[in-house]
Parts: structure tokens; sequence; C-alpha cells
């Protein structure tokens, strides 16, 4: 059997350092372009990022329901056109806040302008992505990495600024202090062209082996009835 991109991957990221060495025999190789929207997004990219701003500091399970709303007030996977019709303050009364409202309007303003094109980024560098995303007022950097990852699946970013990487780091290196965006991103120098890899492996280590370490992937299990502590 040929070998993977991921396992290839992670081969490499296993030879070059022993701490992902010891996370791959304890958790194996996770997909990081894996995309636990349940279905809801389908094949539509604009969905995916309004489900990313949807989600920006609130659980996954309070994302998906406002992002459900978000779609049923649509008509089905929302698009420019139907989110422009919808307009911000019926948008606000589905759940968004005013500034997440602001946000994927003008995104959706973009969209439909044809100023940006969500469906059609893939001949643009990740740097390219990460400006023509961010210079939409409510979209940040992580997510931005997160479209670049789970969307576009580049295989080399490592969202620095993460809480979750970041504490990750700290225990698996058994650092003094948890580092910081900067520290972070200077020690995951020495992972490329793989940093996506190595991210989803440190993500993936905060959870015991065989339960989902994603937060949308445990929401959705959690609708599914299991439960986790």
């Amino acid at each position: 059997m040929s070998a993977t991109p991921a396992s290839g991957a992670y081969q490499v990221l296993a030879g070059a350092e022993p701490v992902f060495s010891r996370l791959v025999d304890a958790y194996g190789q996770p997909d990081p372009f894996e995309w636990f929207d349940g279905g809801r997004t389908g094949r539509s990219l604009f969905a995916a990022m309004v489900l990313h701003i949807t989600g920006q500091s609130i659980s996954a399970s309070a994302a998906f329901t406002v992002y459900d709303r978000v779609a049923a007030a649509s008509g089905g996977i929302p698009g420019a056109d139907a989110l422009l019709s919808l307009g911000e303050v019926e948008l606000r009364a589905l759940g968004l806040s005013g500034t997440k409202a602001r946000g994927l309007l003008e995104l959706a303003r973009r969209q439909a302008a044809g100023t940006i094109d969500l469906e059609d980024m893939a001949a643009l560098s990740d740097g390219e992505v990460i400006a023509a995303l961010t210079a939409v007022p409510g979209i940040g950097l992580w997510s931005a990495q997160a479209f670049l990852v789970r969307q576009l699946h580049r295989p080399d970013v490592l969202p620095a600024a993460d809480n979750r990487i970041r504490l990750a780091m700290a225990r698996e290196w058994r650092l003094e202090h948890t580092p910081t965006p900067g520290q972070a991103g200077d020690r995951a120098v020495a992972w490329k062209p793989y940093r996506s890899y190595a991210a989803a492996l440190l993500w993936r280590s905060l959870r015991p082996p065989g339960e989902p370490a994603d937060p949308k992937a445990r929401a959705l299990a959690r609708k599914n009835g299991f439960d986790f502590p």
C-alpha cells in the first residue's frame, strides 16, 4: 500500500522531533483537513466561512445553533445574496452579535461584488488568502488560518496564537510557562512544511485517545448521544 500524504508528513515530523514520534504512537495520524460541520455548509466555501465567523468566541454547539437559524432564514445553505437580504437587524435577531452580523454582511457585499471570491482562492498563496480575508472587518487571523486548513487544505499553517496549540506545546515540551504566540511560532519554524499536521497532532493530544478532540466534532457527537468528561 502506498503511503498517504498524511503518513509522509507525520513520518517527517516524527523523525525530526521525538515529541511528535511519541504523539503519533499515542494518537495516530489525525487528518488536519477534516471539516466537522455535520453537512451544514455543503460544498460552499462561503458558507464555511459563515460558520467560522459565527463560531468565533462561542462554543461549537452554540455556533451550530446560530448558524442553523441563519440557514433556515436563508432558505438553505447561506449565500451572499441571502445574507444581504436578511440584513443586520434580522441577523442579530437570529443570535449573531452586532460585530459578527456586520462582518458577515461586509463579506457578503464583497463576495456579491466580486472583490473577493471564497469559492476560487486555490491559486492564491497562503499569505494572499490571509491578506484578502483579514481585510474584511470581522475576520481575524485565526478564522483565516482555519479556512486555509479546513477548506483549502494547505499543509503548512500553524495558528500560533491559538490557546490550545500553546497549551499543548507547554505540556508536551514540559515548558515552565505557556509560550507566547511569537515563541510558539518560532518553535514551529522547524516543522515546515508540515505545520498543519503538527497543529492537528497538538490539538489531538489534548484529549484522550478515542475521544474527539475537535470542538465541532465533540458537539456533533454529543448531539448523537455521546458524552465526555
